[in-house]
Parts: C-alpha cells; structure tokens; sequence
C-alpha cells in the first residue's frame, strides 16, 4: 500500500509470498520506493518551522530497542529539523550538522544536512503509529530486504514515522543570487516490538534535489558537504568512548544513488536491523541487491569478476544524472579535508572492464567532515589501441575490498559476510568504488625496449656498500625511550661514533672544536640527534621520524607542500606565460599517495602540461612508500634540493626545461617548492582526455646526485579518437648529502620507482591542473612474487596519520604518528598546548597545529635557536646617537632614526643637498629681502636690513615720508592751489579707503549731488535744499571666491549627477560661504554640529527630531599651522597621491611643506569618477574605486603601465578603499549597498564582511600591523572614525 498525496487516504493490499521473492530480485527495474501515510489528516505533529528545531522528548508507548544487549531502551525519541532522530536532547547544530559519523549521542539519519524549514520552505510530520495498515505494510518491506527465516517471525507492535516533505537546505541571503529552489522529501520508519528495531528510510523517485550543504562557519568557500545517511551509537559510558557507529553515504555521488538503488531490491527503500536484545555488534543492513555496511576480505581477480551480476554493486554504476564531480576547492591554506584514492593491489590489464571510477577519502575523525574525490569517466580501449587481447569481462566487481587484511579469499556464505562486521566502519564499501575498480586499469604501453640501456649518472661512482647507518655499538644515546619527546635544545645529546678505522691517537673528540655537535647541534631537526665522526659531524633522525637530519618528518603523518610556479613556454605555436601561480600538494605518507594542484595557471598551457606528471611525481618519489631496505627522495635530500627536468616530445622534438627548487621546511613542516618551466609543448585540442598508464623507473643514487633517464607514453582520447604519442626525460636531482657519514651510506646504488597509478586532470570552470600518483620505492629487480605485507604496497587500514609496522607475514598493526593519539585504525589530534605536553618557555604562547605545536613569542621577545624558548628583544641600537650614521654636520644636517639600523639624513633650513652632503643656500640670490633692503648671506641663514629712507624688518620696508593721500583727502585738506580758504568752501566727503563718497552735500547751502569716482559732479544730479537728496549709485562690488563649504558642496553635486538622493550628504553653507554651524544628513534626520572648517565636533550628533544647539563657526585661523616639534617629518622621496575627478595625481613632500610645483598627474581616466584610493608599497600598484564605472581597478606606477580592473560586479557605489599590503588583502565601501566587503587583491576570495547596520559608508582605513579594520558611515558610529576630510579638492588622498 501506498501512500496518496499527503493527508489522502492509502489503501493497504496484501502481498503475495511470490510477489515478495520478485522484489529481492529487481535492482533498478523495480517499483519505485514511495512512503507510507502521513499528514494532518493521519494524526501526525508537525514540528515547529526554523533553520535547528526539535521536537522535544515524544514518549513511546513501548521501549525501543537501539543497538545490541546491554545497550539502552529508548523510551522517547527526539525529531530534528536536520534530517535526524535521537533518543536524547540535540546539542546546538554547530556541534554535529557538519561532521561525519560518529556522533557523540545517539542518531539514526536518514539525510543529516543543515536543513532550513524557515519561511515555509517544506514542513516536518511525526507521529507513532500501531494501526494494523501501517504495520502491515511496514512488515512486507521489512520482509524484503531480510528474507532470512529470522527476519521473517518479525512482526513489529508499533512503527514510528518521521516524514521531511519538501524541504530546502540552508541558504545565506544574498542580493546577488536567487534563492535555490531544490527541495528534498524523505521518510524514516522505526519498527519494533519488544525484542528488536528495524528502520526504513524510504526515498521517493527524485525526492532527492540537493545532495549536500554548505557549513555556517565558511559558507562563502564554496565548499559542499554531502549529507550523512547512517546511525551511531554514540559514547557509551562515563570516559566518553565512542561506541558502534555505521555509515551509508560517503560522498555526493552515493548520496544520488539513494533513491536510485538499494539494499531490498525496491529502489529508493533501505532496510536496516538497528536493535536487538540478543548479540548485534553492529546495524545490519538488508541483504538484497546491496550490502552497503559488509566489509568484503579481498578476493582474487578471477572470482572477483565471476561474480553474479544480480551481485553487482550498483551504487557504484553509472546514472543518467552522474556528472564528473571533483571536490571544491580542491586545496586550500586552511582546509583539513583530505583527497586520495583508495589503495589497490596488483595492476591487471582488462578491457573495457569498467564505467565508473571512484576515488574517495574520509578525512581523520578530528576534523569532522569528509570530502571525496570522485573520478568517473568512461576509459574504453579503442581499437586501435595497442594494447593486447584480453577476455571481455561480464560484470564489474560486485562488492568493495576490505582495507584491513591481505586475504585474497572471498566470503564462502552469507554467514561469513556477516561476521565480517567491524564496529565503527566509517564508510560502508557500498556506497563506495572497489578497489578492485581501480585495479581495472591499463598498465600501459609495451615495455620501452632502451630501457635495459639506460646508463647511471656519470660521476655516481661506485656504489656504496649496504651497511646500516647507525649501528648499534657506535651511536650512544643513553636514557632516550623509544616514545619519549623530541629533544630539548636546552640539552646538548651528542652520539660520538667510535668508527674503528681510524687511528685513536690522531682524532680526539674535541667539544671547542667548530666542527662538532657542541657548536653545530643547533642545524639538525628538533626530531633529530647529532654524532660526531672523524672528519665532522652529522644530524640523523630519531626513531619514528625520516628524512636527513636536518630535516625530519613523522613517519606515517600527512604532509603539505607549497609553492610558485612560473613559466615561459610555446603552446604549439602560441607563447604562454604566467608567474607565481599558486602550488600545493598533500601527501599521504603511508601509501605512498601524493596529489597536486596548480591553479589559475592559462587554459592552453594547463591542457599542454597534462602529460608531463613528472611536474608532480617529482613529490612521489620524495614520499613514496619504502619497501624494506629502500629509501624515498626526503629520507635521502630533506627539504632542500634543486630538480632538474628535461623533456624531449615525439614526433615534434618540442623540448621543455622544468626546474623545481625546494628551500626548506616552514612553521608547520610544509615544504616550500619553486617550480619554473621553460620551453616548447605540443598543443592539446580541447575536450580530450590525458591518459597515462602506470610506469617504473630507475634512480642511480651517488653522493649528492640522483638521476634517472625514462621514456614514457601517453594518449589522448575522445570519443573514438585515440593517438599514442611518446616523450624522453632526462632527470638531475642534486643536494647536500653529510660528507662524514659517506661510509655509513647504505642506500642502494639503483632503486626502481613503481607508479601504479597515475591521473592528469583539468578543470576549466576551477582553471586548476591536477596530478595525482600512487607511488612505491623498492628494488630494480622487481618485486618478490609472494604475499606483500600490506605495509609495503599500501593496503592496510591504517589512518592516514599513522604508521603501519610490519609484522610476521602478512601481520601488522597502526600507530598514530607523532601528534596524534588512537588505536592507529582512528587517529585524532593530541593538542600539546591544552594538555601541557608543549616545550614553550617564558615568554612565548603555544599555538596547536594538527600532529605538532608551535610557539610564538608575545610582543617584545625573539624566538632563540631552540624554537621553544623567547628572550626580550635587545633595544635596537640608534645609529643618529652612537655616531654610526653618515649624515654631514649636525651644523648642516640632521639624522632621523626610523627604528633598528635604519636612518635617513636631512639638510637643516639653510642647507640643501641629500643629507650626506649639504651646502648652502644662497637666500639674496633668491630675492628673499625687499627691493629697499641690503641682503647678507650667512652659512645656513640670511639678514635683510632696509635702505636708508625705509623702515622695516628687512623683507618688507616702507619709506620714512609722510603716507600718501587720496585726492579727495588730499582735497578735503589741501585745496588746490590759488583757492584760498574760506568758511562757505566745500569739504568733501571721504569714505574709509579715502574714496570720494557718491552723495556730497554743502555744509552750507545745503545742495546735494551726486558724483563720480574722481569726484565730479554728475550733470542733473543737483538738489536743492529741503528736497530729497538724489538717489546716487553705489559701486558694483566685487565677485569673491569660492569657499571651502562652497567647493565641497560644488564637488558633491557634480559627484551625484547635480540631483543627490534624500539619503545623501551635501553640505550647508550660509550666505557668506561658510559651514552653517548645524549640519544635517539628508532626510535621515541625523545631525551634528561643525566648526569652521567643516569637521564633525565629536559629541554632538544626534538622533532623528533633536537637533543639537551648534555654536555659530569661528573665524578661521590666520596662522598657518606647523608640526609639532617631536614630529619626524617624512623622508626624501616621499609624496602623496590624490584622486580629483577622472584624474589621479602625484604631489611629492619636501619635509612638511607640499611641492605644487612639481605635481604631476599619473593617471587620467575619461569617464571615471575616482573616489577611493590606495597604494600598495610592496608591489608599488596604485589601487581606486570608480564609481561611474561601478569597478575596483588597479595599475602600476611603472611607465606605460595600462590600468586594469579587478572587480566589475556587484558593485553600486564603490567609495572608500584601503589596502593591507601584509595579508595581500583590500576593503572597499558601498554606499550604495551599505556594505563592507574584502578580496584579495587580485580580486579573488570576494565576501562580504558587513552589510547590516550601516548607512551610507565612505572612508575606510586598515591598521595593516594590528590588523584592525575602521570605517567613516554616514549615520552610525559604533566603530572607530579614523579618517577626516583631509583635502580641499581631493575625492580621496593615500
């Protein structure tokens, strides 16, 4: 019976016993799995809608039966929003919705996710339900999936019902992006009586439209977890162990399949026996069709590929909705998810053997999280291929291998299969690709028949005879236990070698001499000891770590690398360069895995170097997995080494030049490589595929050198297309090798390097290339035919962070690795700092890292040389006050300390030159007196003394006679000549400046009239006594300039487009220009007082409808301000850039004072509007906003350098912009928007740091040392203002 639309009715049918045997048998022909009843109508609680809801305790009618005997009964179960039930309280979501199986409580999941059911987006039902409908049908799936005669007395008293209908996974606002509309329906059903449990999860056709979502705490990586589909147990007593667990989902693809394949022979319906009150270790999933929790022993190839195709593991098959799907991003700097394949046995070569290839790896449990690679694709031999004949395979390989045990025997029975069951399998290997799978591939084209020719590097000498380094007699290391920690470098532990030899009486240990540990023990690895020889000392690893003393590494822990690649190279035809892409690398040291990523590296260039893997392989031979008495690349050359590689290309005789230099290991053992490629590639068409077959080669070891000639093909395929082409190499890696040591060398002469797996990658959309190689270091003769103990070719079940110790035969066992602690099958991270396991002395802070520590000091120490210990750091000496600087004089010049040794020299006031030399100015020569006055130069200085006739100060000088007066006062007090003075005369009226007023009016007569400027009448303009004076006009006065206020408020309008928003800022200026004292934000209705120069008087802004009383502004000063005296002014060669308008402008600084006449613009930029502006130091780039472009930009300051933008979407009104030249890292406002938001600087890792809250933001400034971000908004104040309006014109200034 099934279910009608939710709330109908469904009608329950009997089923047939022959209908039943059917459905075990159909695979993906079968009914689709559809859910049982359920809805409002059908009684069942709805559970509150949000982003992490529960249900709260709902009591059973019944205990519950959950995992084995004595395990608990569950007398209540909890519903979560996220796709999980539980018999106890959810901690927040933070604590599990991420992280992979097990969890820390009991959960039974059918689709663990952050689901968010906020806002209607879908509904949640549960009820319990004992109505004889349900529990019949609920019986017959049961039935299906577990035939067996036990299974089949089951008769379920009650079944609880769990049913997420339509919804959608948590998704971040964005303005940018519409919200997802793919939403996923699924059912749980518990059933039980009161000796067992069984739990359904049913998943309708296409009920799945999600498969993953994106973690809170770094949803803007663009990083997608795959949900989680399993139970645990969760910790089973008082000490927290953690108990049984089991999982169906691995990654996204096994997610896919759940609706499309199963486990009862119903696609979309999963049956699992999850308690019991007799003996189950473990859930037990059905039997039918899949087998998604049985760990399968390896079987031999042959019955392997015997197997019935009703066995076949279709999880893994291909589907019509099955897409290449690589993990995003495949490396970052901080990401703990880890990508590798899935250990294989021995290579066959077998045609057209499969469809799908699936590589995974399940990260350590510390992390919490996993993320699978998954390479499908379709590798069919052409016919043209040259490889053999072999028999057509009928099927692919039904059931994936166990990674722990060598044993190649199949399981007999289905018993077998059951007591396969380990507890605490973090991946069922249903969901997951065989290993077996990977075992399908080619082992290449035929053998290169020169190989028997290939000649050792010339000067590799004879070989060293085997011997072991440290032979038990000759190194003493007295009191050190096997697991104790690194040694302290506060202890000096020398191993003196007492190397027969050589003569007693002619070396004699000497402790002073410089060539011995005493003085020396400081250049070996803290995981090192140091033993003197004859002729020297030489640093050798402790027990549990590798490499050459001087560098050491965990053995068995994982490893990073990275590094810049640059290159020059001709594509075909067509020159290609790029610099300083990004390289990293993760390893995984006990299989001898080792992947790498090159990003943002050119399309073309990036398809042309698929082919050469050596790029790569260069980090495989360094940690490839050692086989008994050999050693790999690090254990030999450490961290520092160069590689060079020459490639010859068939036919074409292109030839390319790659040469990789390691430099050493940094702060968290991460190697540091430089990668350069010069030369010429064949061109690669687009869309075709790289393959490359795995391959040996031989390494000539001698002192210092190791070298190997191969030659290698590889074919490119498309569709029917296949072309083999072939190229030669030629490799040369060279180091320092311990020349004390020689004799002890025991590294054979010749080692063969075996690569049984090897893929070449591209992703377009990602513009990142991709290796990745399975690698193992051995003997030239090959490999003994017999049992490999899983050690040595990589198949044991380790953790990735442990190491494999071989023992009898096929025997092992794991331990964690240093750093970590566990049963070495699960390893988790121990972390020193918390557990005071660390080494940090007084005055440095211990800081975890994953397998180790560091310590760092606090402010004001210096790390010594054992890298635990700070000392206070020793004031810099002063080289302006010990007399060690180089400036002229202090009569001439002044030396200016800027901290350490560093200085500058400036040339007092008087003098000019560069600090170094100064000279004098000549002042009279620069006509710095007046014209009236005598100048005496003087050293550094000038005086002026005024003529005789003049008084004054030297610069300016006025003569001695009577001050000159305007004619009408000339004519009020000195009438012309021959007039002479009487009582009735006519005095003119003068104004203030001595100017003839315009209305003159007889103190006598009493006539008034008007006159002009010199004082004449004006015909007609005469009025007689007792009349109206004439109306006499009034000289036009003349236009003053602009103001401050006026220039900002013009600068304003013509930045909005002469029509501003209500919400945007102009300035209010009174009628003579000047700032009205109350300034006001637009409609906002926020206002603050201002002084006379328009900047904000702090304190005195106000809320929406209470203005603050602003005092009327004061007259603005008259005297020019100067720095104060403890102000070191900037040095030579220092100026000032300035955005104004379209232009960008260059102002250099002399000391305090602006050089105008020597500015200059560097940029002009028609139809921009510059607003924000930056300068980075580092790389000398000039960074800007545009806000009529709506674009971020950038250019160098180089001549004929062409501008460049680097961010063109999403933008509105991009204003302020800073630029933290430390972290590689600029910030701009949009006062569009109202956000703050950051990128790197060439543009990527883009997000959004504030968007709420804000109101207009403008300036922006970052404190680069401290780290610390402040901004100008327009109406909120809670972060620091740091910036004032700083120039008179300027949009912006840096």
């Amino acid at each position: 019976a099934f279910r009608s639309p939710a709330g109908g009715q469904a009608v329950a049918l009997p089923v047939p016993a022959p209908l039943l045997l059917a459905l075990r048998c159909l695979l993906l022909g079968g009914a689709a799995a559809a859910l049982l009843p359920y809805g409002a109508s059908r009684g069942d609680r709805r559970l509150p809608d949000g982003d992490d809801e529960s249900s709260g305790a709902v009591r059973l009618r019944r205990p519950l039966p959950f995992y084995e005997k004595p395990a608990f009964f569950a007398i209540s179960l909890q519903i979560g929003t996220n796709g999980i039930i539980s018999t106890q309280d959810f901690p927040r979501e933070t604590q599990y919705v991420d992280d992979d199986f097990p969890t820390d409580f009991p959960a039974i999941a059918p689709f663990l996710s952050d689901i968010d059911t906020s806002g209607g987006k879908g509904t949640i039902y549960y009820r319990e339900d004992d109505s004889p409908e349900v529990l019949g049908q609920v019986t017959h799936l049961i039935h299906a999936g577990f035939p067996s005669t036990a299974a089949a007395a089951f008769a379920p008293t009650h079944a609880f019902i769990t049913t997420w209908e339509n919804v959608a996974a948590y998704e971040e606002v964005s303005r940018s992006l519409e919200p997802s509309k793919k939403v996923n329906t699924f059912q749980a059903v518990l059933a039980y009586d009161d000796s067992d449990t069984y739990a359904l999860f049913l998943y309708p056709p296409d009920g799945l439209q999600f498969f993953g979502t994106r973690p809170k705490e770094s949803y803007n990586v663009q990083l997608e977890l795959p949900a989680r589909v399993g139970f645990s147990r969760g910790e089973t007593d008082y000490l927290k162990r953690e108990g049984p667990y089991y999982s169906v989902t691995s990654n996204e693809q096994s997610v896919k399949n759940l609706y499309q394949t199963s486990n009862s022979g119903i696609p979309g319906v999963w049956a699992f026996h999850i308690g019991s009150t007799s003996q189950l270790d473990n859930v037990m999933p059905a039997k039918v069709g899949e087998k998604p929790s049985e760990e399968r022993s390896l079987g031999t190839l042959a019955s392997t590929l015997s197997s019935s195709p009703t066995e076949q593991n279709v999880l893994d098959a291909d589907y019509p909705d099955e897409i290449i799907d690589y993990a995003e991003p495949f490396y970052d700097e901080n990401e703990d998810d880890d990508i590798v394949y899935l250990p294989m046995g021995p290579t066959q070569q077998v045609r057209d053997a499969y469809r799908g290839l699936h590589a995974s790896y399940n990260e350590p449990r510390h992390s919490g999280a996993s993320l699978d690679l998954e390479l499908e694709s379709t590798l069919p031999y052409p016919a043209s291929s040259p490889h053999p004949s072999y028999p057509d395979v009928k099927s692919v390989l039904p059931y994936p291998v166990m990674k722990e045990g060598p044993s190649l025997a199949s399981p007999s029975s289905e018993d077998d299969v059951e007591s396969s069951q380990e507890t605490g399998v973090r991946t069922p290997p249903s969901l997951e690709t065989s290993d077996s799978l990977l075992e399908l591939t080619t082992e290449g084209l035929p053998e290169n028949p020169e190989k028997d020719h290939i000649q050792p590097y010339p000067d590799s000498g004879a070989a060293p005879s085997e011997m072991d380094i440290y032979p038990e007699h000759e190194v003493i290391l007295q009191g050190y236990p096997e697991n104790a920690p690194p040694f302290n470098r506060g202890r000096q532990v020398v191993g003196v070698d007492e190397d027969v030899s050589f003569n007693p009486d002619v070396f004699t240990y000497n402790p002073s001499s410089k060539e011995t540990c005493e003085w020396n023990h400081s250049q070996c690895s803290q995981h090192a000891f140091c033993t003197d020889y004859a002729t020297g000392f030489c640093c050798h690893c402790l027990p549990k770590f590798y490499g050459n003393g001087r560098h050491c590494l965990p053995e068995g822990a994982v490893h990073r690398l990275n590094g810049k690649v640059s290159g020059n190279l001709l594509v075909g035809q067509t020159p290609v360069r790029f610099s300083a892409v990004d390289l990293h690398a993760y390893i995984v040291a006990n299989d001898g895995r080792a992947y790498t990523a090159i990003s943002h590296i050119p399309q073309l260039a990036a398809r042309a170097l698929m082919p050469l893997t050596p790029i790569g392989g260069l980090f495989g031979w360094l940690f490839a997995l050692e086989k008994p008495g050999y050693e790999n690349g690090f254990s030999i050359t450490g961290a520092k080494f160069t590689h060079n590689l020459k490639v010859t290309f068939y036919p074409g005789q292109e030839t390319v030049q790659i040469t990789q230099t390691a430099d050493d290991l940094g702060p968290e053992n991460h190697l540091s490589i430089k990668t350069h490629i010069q030369g010429q590639v064949p061109f690669i068409p687009e869309n075709f595929t790289v393959h490359i077959a795995p391959y040996k080669e031989l390494y000539h070891y001698s002192h210092s050198a190791v070298t190997s000639t191969a030659h290698r093909q590889y074919s490119l395929t498309l569709g029917r297309i296949n072309r083999t082409f072939a190229y030669q190499l030629h490799q040369n890696i060279t180091y320092q090798d311990c020349a004390p040591a020689r004799q002890r060398w025991a590294v054979p002469a010749v080692q063969q390097l075996s690569v049984d797996r090897v893929f070449a990658l591209y992703s377009d959309g990602e513009r990142v290339l991709r290796y990745a190689i399975a690698n193992q270091i051995g003997s030239s003769e090959g490999d003994d035919p017999g049992p490999v103990n899983p050690c040595y070719d990589g198949t044991h079940a380790c953790d990735t962070t442990a190491r494999c110790q071989p023992g009898a035969g096929l025997a092992y066992t794991c331990e964690c690795t240093a750093g970590y602690r566990g049963d070495g099958r699960d390893c988790v991270d121990v972390d020193e700092c918390a557990e005071s396991f660390h080494r940090c002395g007084h005055g440095s802070v211990c800081i975890n890292s994953p397998g180790s520590y560091r310590c760092e000091c606090l402010s004001g120490y210096q790390l010594v040389v054992d890298r635990h210990s700070c000392v206070p750091i020793p004031p810099p000496s002063n080289p302006c006050e010990d007399g060690r600087h180089t400036c002229a004089s202090t009569d001439r010049a002044r030396c200016v300390h800027h901290g350490g040794g560093s200085f500058s020299c400036v040339c007092l006031a008087g003098y000019t030159g560069n600090g170094h030399n100064c000279s004098d100015v000549d002042e009279c020569a620069e006509g710095r007196c007046h014209q009236a006055a005598t100048c005496s130069n003087t050293p550094g200085s000038f005086s002026c003394r005024c003529e005789p006739g003049y008084h004054g100060d030297g610069i300016q000088c006025t003569p001695e006679t009577t001050p000159r007066l305007t004619p009408c006062e000339q004519e009020r007090h000195y009438p012309q000549p021959g007039i002479v003075p009487h009582p009735g005369r006519h005095e003119p009226q003068c104004d203030e400046q001595g100017n003839y007023r315009p209305l003159q009016c007889h103190g006598g007569s009493g006539f008034c009239w008007c006159v002009d400027a010199a004082g004449r009448e004006i015909a007609g303009s005469r009025r007689p006594p007792g009349t109206a004076p004439p109306q006499c006009g009034t000289p036009e006065p003349t236009q003053r300039p602009q103001t401050m206020c006026e220039r900002w408020r013009q600068s304003l309008l013509e930045h909005y487009g002469g029509s501003p928003r209500e919400d945007q800022y102009v300035p209010h200026c009174d009628a003579l220009g000047n700032f009205h004292p109350l300034q006001c934000h637009g409609n906002s209705g926020h206002c603050w007082c201002v002084d006379e120069s328009g900047r904000e008087v702090q304190g005195t802004r106000s809320e929406p409808g209470v203005p603050p009383p602003c005092l009327p502004s004061l007259a603005p000063p008259t005297v020019r301000p100067s720095p104060r005296p403890d102000v070191t002014p900037p040095a030579t060669g220092t100026f000032l850039l300035y955005a104004q308008g379209q232009q960008i402008g260059y102002l250099p600084l002399n000391g305090t004072r602006l050089q105008k006449e020597a500015a200059k613009t560097l940029l002009s930029l028609h139809g921009s509007i510059v607003v924000g502006l930056d300068y980075d130091c580092r790389e000398e780039m000039v960074y800007w906003t545009d806000v009529a472009g709506r674009t971020v930009n950038r250019a160098s300051l180089e001549p004929g350098a062409e501008p460049e933008t680097i961010i063109n979407s999403g933008l509105m009104s991009p204003e302020g912009l800073a630029v933290d030249h430390f972290r590689r890292t600029m910030f701009w406002t949009d006062s569009g928007l109202d956000k703050i938001e950051r990128a790197r600087l060439d543009g990527s890792e883009r997000r959004v740091l504030f968007d709420a809250d804000l109101v207009n933001p403008r300036a922006i400034a970052v404190d680069a040392v401290r780290g610390k971000l402040s901004a100008i908004r327009a109406c909120h104040t809670y972060l620091h203002t740091l910036i004032y309006y700083l120039a008179k014109f300027a949009n912006y200034i840096a």
